[in-house]
């Protein structure tokens, strides 16, 4: 049997974070064979095309986890209509310099919580377009567009009852995926 180590990404850097919460909480719908870790961005610095050729170590940390990792799984919030700027930020460093892109090829999965009624419909758009340019296949159906209102996560932090159903459903559409798609 095969392993797959999933490279999470979070675009939100708030402690509370309903997109963290939502990966932490998705990941155990997945089969054993799957791991997930969650890499920092944060520490990221901003990108600068003159850096390129001497990349801070966080950057190269970065690059060297997404280069390792058997798939992709962005969890984000929308900001104003889009990905946050610490998300943008992370996929220009490691697609950076131009012909040294980690995330090329990796097949990935898309999914947020909001507390709008339509989730973050338009940040995962932004983000797909994004990803096509950089060779990243994505999964395309089930959308998952999650409205962060009570009940999406139970005292323990694991997806509530009324969630259930449809994450697990996700979750087996991107393990399927990865499958079909990781090298």
């Amino acid at each position: 049997m095969s392993t797959y180590e999933i490279a999470v990404i979070v675009g939100s850097l708030r402690k509370d974070s309903f997109n963290r919460k939502l990966a932490d909480a998705i990941v155990k719908f997945a089969p054993p064979e799957f791991s997930f870790k969650q890499l920092q961005i944060g520490d990221l610095p901003l990108y600068n095309q003159d850096d390129d050729a001497n990349q801070a170590e966080s950057v190269k940390r970065l690059k060297n986890e997404i280069k390792t990792a058997q798939g992709l799984l962005f969890v984000t919030p929308e900001y104003n209509r889009s990905i946050p700027g610490v998300l943008k930020n992370a996929i220009d460093q490691a697609s950076r310099p131009y012909g040294q892109n980690a995330w090329a090829g990796k097949p990935a999965g898309v999914l947020g919580a909001s507390i709008g009624v339509i989730g973050t419909a338009m940040a995962q758009q932004h983000l797909r377009n994004v990803l096509a340019f950089l060779d990243v296949p994505t999964l395309g159906q089930p959308e998952a567009f999650i409205h962060a209102k009570d009940g999406l996560f139970d005292e323990a932090g694991n997806i509530g009852a009324g969630s259930k159903q449809f994450l697990q459903n996700w979750m087996d559409q991107y393990v399927a995926w990865v499958k079909k798609h990781a090298a």
